[in-house]
């Protein structure tokens, strides 16, 4: 179907402007301005156009478009989350690729990028069409995946196709999976010859194996009522495991992708003076560390245990602060789901990760809505940023001949987050009882309409990601 999004708040580039938008065949096909006289252009009455004429040139077949007019509302382009784990295949009774790209596509994330650690882990290039081809079968959202590296499996990694994959993972820390790589001269070749982008999980494997020691056997003590993660996997073993990440990638030239950084001390390995084109050391925050800090811990407990932990009230500032300053380049979700039975146990046995992919776009507006930055610099690091970082072909941008991935939002459309409500198969949030100002109207997939008025299109399917390298 074809559509004419008409008297839209467009924004889009660092600005926020009046506009009517034309979608044809999936892909953007003008989009006209308002005209400086009575407003957006009316474009659903090619009669009244400026000058007499309707700048379309499909204006005379009007009626093979559905209007749908957007007064008041914003129109953006689709998110596109870098970090996400659909736990397909091998840990599907907590997430699908399925379920998870219907929590995406309701929480205006229009394309994804998930991560190598399923079982079994997605190591060799069969492994890596197989999660392609269950997505080209399941999935609403555009999709692309990681491979993943461990200690013996170069060779594999080596034959990625920059083109077709959005980059190589690398966990240079334990997390969920067992994939810590350790091995030096692998870690060496990794950042020398990888043929994309290298995203990096980065937490020092022996401080935290120490702290979790410590922790166990009584010698690190933890004042009652404190939650541990912060401590056990701490600011130290993060910056170890960064600093060493960033002197790899400066030493071989490669692209370094930082993932989830949550440490004030982090930021000052990374620069805000040249362009992201320009940048071979990239970062992402997670909106978890956004949102949240340690204060949460006593509220919320596992449920907000992630790996890197959500650290001080402090670092949280300095996040935030670095969004702004273009420190930090992009958002994603870590959207990492566990079971609620899972997440119950004690702490040293309840997984780390949390749902989050339904509700981060909003979640993002409520934080411009208060100060913390302008809806612009949302719309920067979760659309634009993503898309010139990953090389993302056609998509990212309101651009005339680009994909259609597009999300109306109707910013005085409040609401009140619930468990009760979540599309992802685990059914739960940490965000549960949350009050949001604005709510996700329209999702637009390759110009299909995905998501509209609380319910998914499950007829949908997205595209999978290409890359302009």
């Amino acid at each position: 179907m074809n559509y004419i999004i008409e008297n839209a708040t467009l924004v889009n580039e660092g600005k926020t402007s009046l506009a009517s938008v034309f979608v044809k065949d999936g892909i953007i096909e003008k989009i006209i301005p308002a005209d400086g006289r009575d407003g957006a252009c009316p474009v659903s009455t090619a009669t009244d156009c400026k000058d007499g004429a309707c700048p379309v040139s499909t204006a005379q077949n009007i009626s093979n478009y559905n209007v749908i007019d957007a007064t008041g509302l914003l129109l953006l382009p689709g998110a596109i989350d870098d970090h996400v784990h659909f736990r397909e295949p091998g840990l599907t009774h907590k997430a699908d690729i399925a379920s998870e790209s219907r929590a995406a596509v309701a929480g205006g994330v229009t394309s994804f990028m998930e991560m190598p650690n399923t079982n079994p882990p997605t190591l060799t290039q069969q492994l890596l069409q197989d999660k392609y081809d269950i997505a080209a079968e399941k999935s609403c959202a555009n999709y692309s995946f990681y491979i993943g590296v461990s200690n013996n499996n170069m060779d594999e990694v080596l034959k990625t196709d920059p083109r077709r994959v959005c980059g190589i993972k690398v966990f240079m820390g334990s997390s969920t999976g067992n994939m810590l790589v350790d091995d030096g001269d692998i870690l060496s070749t990794l950042f020398k010859e990888s043929p994309c982008l290298v995203a990096a999980h980065c937490e020092d494997d022996a401080i935290i194996k120490a702290n979790t020691a410590d922790f166990e056997s009584g010698v690190l003590r933890v004042k009652s009522g404190v939650f541990p993660h912060p401590i056990i996997r701490n600011v130290e073993a993060c910056y170890k495991s960064s600093s060493k990440a960033v002197e790899l990638a400066t030493k071989y030239g490669g692209h370094l992708h930082v993932m989830h950084v949550t440490t004030e001390k982090e930021l000052s390995l990374f620069r805000n003076d040249i362009s992201l084109k320009d940048k071979k050391i990239t970062a992402e925050a997670c909106l978890n560390h956004l949102w949240f800090s340690d204060k949460d811990y006593n509220r919320l407990g596992n449920l907000i245990k992630v790996n890197p932990a959500i650290k001080s009230e402090s670092d949280r500032q300095a996040l935030r602060r670095a969004l702004i300053d273009g420190r930090i380049d992009v958002i994603g979700t870590d959207h990492a789901p566990h079971t609620l039975e899972e997440k119950m146990k004690p702490y040293m046995s309840a997984p780390s990760g949390t749902p989050s992919i339904q509700h981060v776009l909003p979640c993002m507006i409520e934080l411009a809505s208060q100060g913390v930055l302008s809806i612009t610099k949302v719309v920067e690091l979760m659309s634009h940023n993503p898309a010139t970082l990953f090389n993302i072909k056609r998509r990212g941008f309101i651009r005339e001949g680009y994909h259609a991935d597009l999300v109306l939002v109707d910013p005085h459309k409040p609401q009140v987050i619930s468990n009760a409500g979540i599309l992802s198969k685990c059914g739960w949030t940490p965000y549960d009882g949350v009050g949001l100002h604005s709510s996700i109207t329209h999702t637009f997939v390759n110009g299909e309409l995905v998501y509209h008025d609380g319910k998914v299109i499950d007829t949908v399917r997205g595209m999978r990601l290409e890359f302009n390298r």
